[in-house]
């Protein structure tokens, strides 16, 4: 049988397990990849594993999250993490150089590898005909101590791409049209191949907007053949030599297809609060905007700067919209710079912020209350951008650039212009001269970690007990992100490293009240939800916070892929109800009793709790004898050191 790219890529990288979907496998990872908003956790989970050195081809950590220096906090992080890449051999990107998605596909990513980072949004690597997912941060830890990913082999959905994008319809369109079809939770447990003759048509950083924001799906992964749009992307950045072709066999199979005709495509947006609630731009058309928001790893390409560039060429934005560029990359300010089109934005009226995630993860640029803003952002998750009850779009860089001249949601195609041109340039400046390379550490001495008074060493969580019993300290509906268990922002971010501080704001968004009446119970608790349990971010602070404060468990009616798999991780045991309709069964504040969890896990699938009327409820499970034994030692650390490192 003719094997599809993806199926290529895990075979070839396959340690452990059948290629059939649903079953679990194991992978080799060939490079990681952090960020600092995780990787100061990631970095305390290494330290905890012993290892001199960092196991896998490549490891790299960004600084492009927490930027930031309000305080010491961040600052202090940012150099414990250039010490731990020093004491460890990984690639250290300094403030300043950019989002790491954008900067590790110009710098580092090579077609064929597996790529596993601490960020939900490393699947944009998928744009390089690279196998990239975004995994929990002891997961990424584990991986660069060279030991296997574990993951449930997923679905394929080819997706056959013809046409080409009418003028202004970009990039961003073809994903939210992708959400508009499949919502937030349609792609878990799959990945999206892209092939055809429209591929022709879509550079190598169109490919990574669609790829970036496959994880607003679900998705495990997007992945697109490594072909000639991208050896013209690595001969830009001066790594032609990395290129190689990777493509689907003829007549390759496929567990499902889906068909997408860019030429049909028209601007799309989606509308509070949800990356899955889209519509076309024309159905919301009109209405008054406070903000216009250009850049993120979601349109992290030269020409989404340009174009907004030469749309506002001439022209003044009104003075009661703000128009904030968020330049991806160093290396893309310098070419905006060179070539003027910085100027043209500025000239208009734009605001400049530096080069990094920012706004986007509610990191400054948070929008006027009761105000709509028009982000080309990944999420827009209920507070995400900083403000509580924001309202919050996501759009095309043209749609952003039309309406901010306009006041108003306008479609660019109204707009009384020629849509702009734009070419890709031969060549850009590399990047890599100002990051800091790994170090040879054979015959040196050792290096010390610079810890600040904000760095905290983890927890350590006891194994999971014979007899488990509390109550239900909070019961949630569908689509509860990682955003709402643990919320990002100028004032928790910088907490990242310290545990027993972070978790003050655990459910923060969802009940203020949640933090308080955790630290009064003396014993275990519960918390209980609906569909898509944990959607977006892989951020694990969202795992580690509740079960610092006595979270043993939760159930779901169904969980999101990074994390589930993050619950496990610190021993936190996920649960699903065997109906939908149970959970209407429990309130909060229920008591629930489980007796001999662990030899229920160790049984089958079924788990019974003892609910406070003496009624039993039955609920399910779906993890793999990996994972319960995980669970039952009280995380992944225990179960390594026990069984893998010592």
């Amino acid at each position: 049988m003719a094997k599809n790219l993806t199926r290529q890529l895990i075979e070839q990288h396959l340690v452990s397990g059948t290629m059939k979907p649903g079953e679990a496998v194991k992978l080799k990872i060939d490079q990681t990849l952090c960020q600092d908003a995780t990787g100061t956790m990631v970095m305390l989970e290494f330290e905890a594993l012993g290892l001199p050195r960092v196991k896998t081809e490549l490891s790299a950590q960004y600084v492009d999250h927490n930027l930031i220096q309000a305080d010491f906090k961040n600052a202090d992080d940012h150099l414990f993490l250039r010490s731990a890449c020093r004491k460890w051999g990984l690639w250290f990107s300094r403030p300043g150089n950019g989002i790491s998605h954008a900067v590790h596909m110009a710098c580092f990513g090579v077609p064929g590898k597996t790529l596993l980072g601490s960020d939900s949004h490393t699947c944009a690597g998928g744009a390089m005909g690279m196998l990239a997912m975004g995994a929990g941060g002891l997961q990424v830890a584990l991986a660069m101590a060279g030991l296997p990913y574990s993951l449930t082999m997923p679905e394929v959905v080819g997706v056959e791409v013809s046409g080409k994008l009418p003028p202004w319809v970009s990039a961003k369109d073809v994903i939210l049209e992708m959400l508009r079809r499949y919502d937030v939770k349609g792609g878990v447990n799959k990945v999206f191949e892209y092939y055809g003759p429209g591929l022709d048509n879509l550079t190598a950083m169109d490919r990574h907007v669609i790829a970036n924001m496959g994880q607003e799906m679900g998705a495990t992964a997007s992945v697109f053949p490594a072909d000639d749009m991208l050896r013209a992307f690595l001969r830009q950045q001066g790594r032609e030599d990395d290129f190689v072709e990777q493509k689907a066999e003829e007549g390759a199979d496929y567990d499902h297809r889906e068909q997408i005709d860019l030429s049909a495509l028209e601007p799309m947006i989606a509308c509070p609060s949800s990356p899955g609630n889209v519509v076309t731009v024309r159905e919301v058309a009109g209405k008054p905007i406070y903000q216009s928001y250009i850049g993120s790893s979601a349109n992290p390409g030269l020409r989404d700067f340009v174009v907004p560039a030469k749309m506002v060429a001439g022209k003044n934005i009104p003075e009661e919209i703000s128009l904030d560029i968020n330049p991806t990359s160093r290396q893309l300010l310098e070419e905006l710079s060179r070539t003027g089109d910085l100027n043209r934005l500025l000239q208009a009226g734009a605001r400049l912020h530096q080069t990094g995630c920012n706004g986007c993860i509610g990191m400054g640029q948070a929008p006027a209350s009761g105000r709509i803003s028009l982000r080309t952002v990944p999420r827009n998750f209920p507070g995400r951008s900083g403000t509580k009850e924001d309202q919050v779009y996501l759009c095309s860089p043209e749609t952003a650039t039309a309406s901010a001249l306009t006041g108003v949601i306008t479609d660019p195609r109204d707009m009384d212009m020629d849509y702009p041109a734009f070419a890709e340039p031969d060549t850009l400046n590399d990047m890599r001269p100002l990051m800091l390379a790994p170090r040879d550490t054979s015959n040196e001495i050792p290096v010390e970690l610079e810890k600040g008074p904000n760095i905290q060493p983890l927890p350590d969580f006891e194994a999971l007990p014979d007899a488990l019993s509390g109550p239900i300290l909070l019961k949630v509906g569908d689509n509860v992100s990682t955003d709402e268990i643990l919320p990002a922002g100028t004032d928790i971010l910088p907490l990242r490293s310290n545990i027993p501080a972070i978790s003050h704001y655990t459910f923060s968004r969802v009940d203020e009240s949640f933090y308080d009446r955790a630290k009064k119970l003396d014993g275990d608790c519960f918390v209980i939800g609906g569909e898509n349990y944990g959607q977006g971010s892989s951020r694990e602070h969202a795992a580690i916070a509740p079960r610092y404060l006595r979270v043993r468990a939760v159930i779901a009616v169904s969980m999101a892929r990074i994390h589930r798999r993050n619950l496990i991780n610190f021993g936190v045991v996920p649960l699903l109800f065997k109906t939908p309709e149970d959970l209407a069964r429990l309130n909060q504040d229920d008591t629930l009793a489980f007796e001999d969890l662990p030899g229920q896990l160790r049984k089958g699938k079924s788990v019974k709790v003892q609910l406070a009327d003496g009624n039993t409820l039955e609920v399910t499970h779906n993890m793999s004898e990996e994972e319960v034994a995980t669970v039952l030692a009280g995380g992944l650390i225990n179960e390594v050191r026990k069984n893998h490192l010592e």
